[in-house]
């Protein structure tokens, strides 16, 4: 059965956490407004569409050759869930706009533009690493179809479009919010990836 839940739980949290994309895109419309920003952020959508499109199809190659494919990556997703959920859990402060602007600062300049942002999702770790465990963990094993995956890999899209649409528009206000609630906040994120990777990792069938 479609593990809803655990799709969305990691969906959200992986999207909406701390990341290349939404620290840049936040630093673009800090320095440079959101309606300049945009052509970044749909830069973004179009490279993370692209991405997950690959990640689909690739994924369903990999399926129908080997099935027992299936045991190995429910292992790789859960294990890099967990990773995540312990990395989120111990995190400090998320980083502030002029840290951000001091990390990236001078360079951050010139990567305001539609290219920057498509190139960035084929270089981003964090991107591609989700993209392959959430299309081989939660939608290959259900679903085969070439429409239903485009539909998905649609749907996941727009979710990472409205992250970094929300940290371009509402940064400053969504830094603040987590820098005040820091910690309650990293544990609720870190134990909705734990319940993600659990629901994944075929423990609950082992043990019935």
């Amino acid at each position: 059965m479609f593990q809803t839940g655990a799709f969305l739980s990691y969906v959200i949290v992986v999207s909406f956490t701390p990341g290349p994309n939404n620290i840049l895109s936040m630093v673009n419309a800090s320095r440079d407004g959101f309606r300049k920003t945009l052509r970044f952020l749909l830069g973004i959508f179009t490279g993370f569409f692209t991405l997950l499109l690959l990640s689909s199809y690739f994924n369903l190659v990999l399926f129908s050759i080997m099935p027992k494919i299936k045991v190995f990556m429910s292992i790789v997703g859960a294990a890099y869930m967990t990773y995540l959920a312990v990395k989120i859990m111990k995190s400090g402060k998320s980083p502030k706009k002029n840290d951000a602007g001091d990390n990236r600062g001078k360079d951050a300049k010139g990567v305001n533009s539609f290219h920057t942002g498509l190139a960035m999702q084929f270089v981003n770790p964090k991107g591609v690493l989700y993209c392959i465990t959430v299309i081989a963990n939660f939608i290959i094993p259900y679903y085969k179809s070439g429409v239903v995956l485009f539909l998905f890999s649609l749907f996941l899209a727009l979710v990472g479009f409205s992250s970094v649409c929300s940290w371009a528009l509402f940064g400053s206000l969504f830094n603040r919010f987590i820098e005040k609630h820091q910690k309650p906040f990293n544990i609720a994120m870190g134990l909705l990836l734990l319940y993600s990777a659990y629901s994944i990792s075929g423990i609950s069938q082992l043990m019935n």
